[in-house]
């Protein structure tokens, strides 16, 4: 197995008073963890081994890495493990980051873990990017069938690759990381371990709620995307919008400006659909690359810079200028935010976890049905819908999207402005809990943790058992006619 090494995080020799008072565990080292805006910390670095597909005897072992943080109460609870978001998201990355000093301040409850799910960051085990044969027609005019088509032609291509590899990708989904959860269990010696995770991590959250629930001790998760949520339906991104108005509603100078912000996005939708538009894109070794500006690519970007609110102001700024007909914004946004690639290319670890929770026939007749609704369409959560005709071996199946059952203690955080995962989802999502406290921030979104100190004095109050009344926090709402990324 490869050294466990990461950018930021580099190994130091520990004096022997430290090593016999809170040094490494058995397969552990001593680290100094330097966060991107911060102090460096000592922390341990460890790994252990697991099955990659444990339904196949023969299936390779795998190596999954994690930082532990240690704790700084004298009598700590079970270890909290951090589940990050995407899929694909790292735990030692989102450590490293804005979260940091919460990351710091949990410690006051148990030893504190950055753990990166299979497939990611420490635990990535040299898994190739696909980069496939199939063109990435990004210069043309193509329909949304086509574009689907061309993603599950690249999907299946990848899926060979991977395989060649040696790496079975049916090892890659949500149960196999729930099974990776009780074995680090059993490898830190502990009798139950407590989770904190934020939109995918909430959903591997809830499904080891609904699996091993005897070994969990407290889950606090935030944004939280169900069992069968992985394709959000688009009724609810209509009454996100609703929502959304209402806030605008609120603030004059912006309401006089965008007082139908559905209507705006539509037409500017609509005219996308007539006349698509040929940009050129400025790259950094001074050329440029030509891309066709769709319909699609404007509904993509909204849906995932409005998980936030505080990214309104801009895609307000993005659709007015586009409605009057300029590409300024658009231009600099691909240019900062898109590589143009000739090929489609996927990584192993989050194409097949959203593959494999996938969706019930039911919610898919649904989501279809509900379409004309929503201004994102089909494209909040793409690539899915569009991959479900394709690697339907991943699929977990309908046993997986069940109904939730469990009496763990869990602290819910919903924010009312969450753009990716609705507040009627979220409800939805912990359904059949039993013990389930649920906190709506108001005129919050997505990446709710460091927004208030309040949200961080509920946290730590549920870790320490005490009591949390299901209760509300106001938040100020951001001007919404403040671009950011103008800034």
């Amino acid at each position: 197995m490869k050294t466990l090494l990461m950018a930021g995080l580099a190994l130091i020799a520990a004096p022997a008073l430290a090593l016999a008072q809170s040094g490494p565990r058995p397969g552990e080292v001593e680290i100094e963890f330097t966060p991107g805006n911060g102090d460096p910390v000592t922390a341990y670095q460890g790994h252990f081994e697991v099955p990659e597909y444990r339904a196949d005897p023969n299936t390779r072992m795998i190596e999954l890495g994690y930082v532990r943080f240690p704790a700084t109460t004298n009598n700590p609870g079970s270890p909290i493990i951090y589940l990050s978001g995407g899929p694909g998201g790292t735990g030692t990355g989102t450590a490293r980051g804005p979260r940091f000093p919460l990351f710091m301040d949990m410690r006051q409850h148990a030893d504190v873990y950055a753990f990166d799910q299979r497939g990611t960051g420490l635990s990535d085990n040299d898994i190739p990017v696909c980069v496939s044969s199939v063109a990435d027609t990004v210069a043309q005019a193509v329909t949304d069938a086509e574009w689907a088509v061309s993603r599950q032609r690249a999907a299946v291509e990848c899926a060979a690759f991977w395989a060649d590899q040696g790496i079975d990708l049916r090892g890659y989904t949500t149960m196999e990381s729930v099974h990776d959860l009780s074995d680090l269990r059993r490898h830190l010696g502990a009798d139950r371990i407590s989770l904190w995770g934020i939109s995918y991590g909430s959903h591997l959250a809830l499904a080891a709620l609904n699996t091993i629930d005897a070994e969990l001790d407290r889950v606090i998760i935030a944004s939280a995307e169900g069992l069968d949520q992985t394709v959000k339906l688009p009724s609810r991104t209509a009454a996100y919008f609703q929502r959304l108005q209402d806030a605008i509603n609120a603030q004059p100078a912006v309401a006089a400006a965008y007082p139908d912000v559905v209507g705006l996005m539509h037409r500017v939708h609509d005219r996308l659909d007539e006349a698509p538009v040929l940009l050129d894109i400025p790259q950094a070794d001074g050329s440029t690359k030509a891309f066709m500006l769709q319909r699609r690519d404007v509904q993509a970007l909204a849906g995932g810079a409005l998980a936030d609110p505080t990214n309104v102001g801009l895609v307000l700024a993005l659709y007015s200028e586009l409605d009057r007909g300029g590409y300024v914004i658009m231009t600099a946004l691909i240019q900062r935010f898109m590589e143009i690639r000739e090929t489609i290319d996927f990584r192993a670890m989050p194409l097949a976890m959203d593959r494999a929770s996938g969706i019930t026939e039911e919610r898919l007749a649904l989501f279809n049905a509900q379409l004309p609704q929503s201004p994102i369409g089909a494209f909040l959560n793409a690539p899915m819908p569009q991959l479900l005709p394709v690697l339907t071996e991943l699929d977990l199946g309908n046993n997986f999207r069940t109904q939730l059952s469990g009496e763990t203690p869990v602290l819910l955080l919903t924010g009312t402005l969450d753009g990716r995962t609705y507040i009627e989802g979220q409800a939805e999502a912990v359904q059949g809990l039993s013990n389930v406290t649920q906190i709506m921030i108001h005129n919050a979104g997505h990446n709710l943790f460091m927004l208030s100190p309040d949200i961080q004095s509920v946290m730590h109050a549920f870790m320490q058992d005490e009591a949390v009344a299901d209760s509300d926090i106001w938040l100020d709402a951001p001007d919404f006619l403040a671009n950011p990324f103008a800034q």
